[in-house]
């Protein structure tokens, strides 16, 4: 655990929590923009009987975020039980329902919510106003007039015991079982990696995606340990954070803390990142069909993501990162929901995957 003492002495906890997000999102925003990590983009290279750089990002992502958060855990520096994720109740129909949504819509807006945001950073217009929509359903679906509808699905069919499943102790595992997957899904991406011939610095900074994933679980984790008041132990994700992120321009006294933090941490990453590879242009829609096609997946991805608890990078990565049962369900329904949507309605024009 780190000794996070001093700093919370100085500036306050929830100060503290906002630094800590502004740090972990500046890590996934950089990484994030130089490796163009995208869910959407492997899910579709693979729909297409394709093992490219695509798959290659995203399968080094995932790993090395595995293998970060595992050797964490394994080291004392974060326990996985204490996170807000595994606290709470999961929702098998909320991850399969919403893991459907999810992928469907972000095929549709050409993007997962993540990168929707950093797309956002180098001057995509099309992607902040999928964003603004994403952000302002996902608060509909989590305090609105969603909510209802939200809540009634999830309440299908939830984990029992009134906390979440590790999948690692449900099926009696060791604890390093978790770090060696990840290492043998690390080989199998580096195989991938040389297969394409992809450049040693995307590697570098696909890994840093997955560092970043391990970089908030600790960094929460031992602000919670060294906090007089309860603090929540969670890392990136965005569906919740950016709800709250449009609140805090919405409030009169917004709360600065960790959710917040993030989303503006990663914005400012993706946009230095952006600005140093001199990649930052305004770019818009190609016209009204796309548009409103964009504007449909946002919605889908705002429903979609805070249904299934989390988005791709929030269920998806991070999520799986601890072995939480819903966040592996929810991560396989985006893929199959966003690997029939591409089949559905794209493969006959094949558009870019970019």
């Amino acid at each position: 655990m780190l000794d996070l003492i001093p700093l919370i002495d100085r500036i306050g906890e929830v100060p503290t929590s906002g630094l800590i997000g502004v740090l972990t999102g500046i890590v996934f925003g950089v990484a994030a923009q130089r490796s163009s990590f995208c869910l959407r983009a492997a899910t579709v290279e693979f729909a297409r009987g394709q093992m490219g750089p695509r798959v290659g990002v995203w399968l080094l992502t995932f790993s090395t975020a595995l293998v970060w958060v595992q050797a964490a855990q394994l080291a004392g520096l974060f326990r996985a039980s204490d996170a807000r994720m595994m606290a709470v109740a999961g929702s098998w129909s909320g991850a399969v329902i919403g893991g459907l949504m999810f992928g469907a819509g972000m095929v549709l807006a050409r993007g997962c919510s993540g990168r929707l945001l950093v797309l956002a950073a180098t001057g995509n217009l099309r992607s902040i106003v999928s964003g603004l929509i994403f952000a302002v359903v996902a608060q509909m679906s989590l305090h609105g007039a969603l909510s209802p509808a939200r809540d009634t699905l999830a309440r299908l069919w939830v984990t029992p015991g009134g906390r979440n499943i590790d999948l690692l102790a449900y099926l009696h595992l060791p604890q390093a079982t978790g770090l060696v997957l990840g290492l043998v899904l690390a080989a199998l991406a580096l195989w991938v990696s040389w297969r394409n011939q992809m450049p040693v610095a995307k590697l570098v900074f696909a890994s840093g995606v997955g560092f970043a994933v391990a970089l908030g679980w600790v960094l929460t984790f031992s602000l919670a340990q060294s906090s007089f008041e309860p603090m929540s132990i969670s890392s990136a994700t965005f569906s919740g954070p950016s709800a709250d992120m449009l609140m805090a321009f919405l409030a009169p006294e917004p709360v600065l803390d960790f959710d917040v933090g993030l989303i503006a941490g990663v914005f400012i990453g993706a946009f230095l990142a952006a600005a140093w590879g001199k990649e930052l242009k305004f770019q818009g829609f190609d016209g009204a069909g796309s548009m409103r096609r964009a504007m449909i997946g946002a919605v889908l991805m705002g429903f979609g993501a805070m249904l299934a608890g989390g988005c791709a990078i929030g269920a998806g990565v991070t999520g799986g990162s601890i072995f939480a049962a819903t966040a592996w369900l929810a991560l396989f329904c985006m893929w199959i929901g966003a690997m029939a949507t591409d089949f559905l309605l794209d493969q006959t024009r094949a558009p870019a995957l970019a």
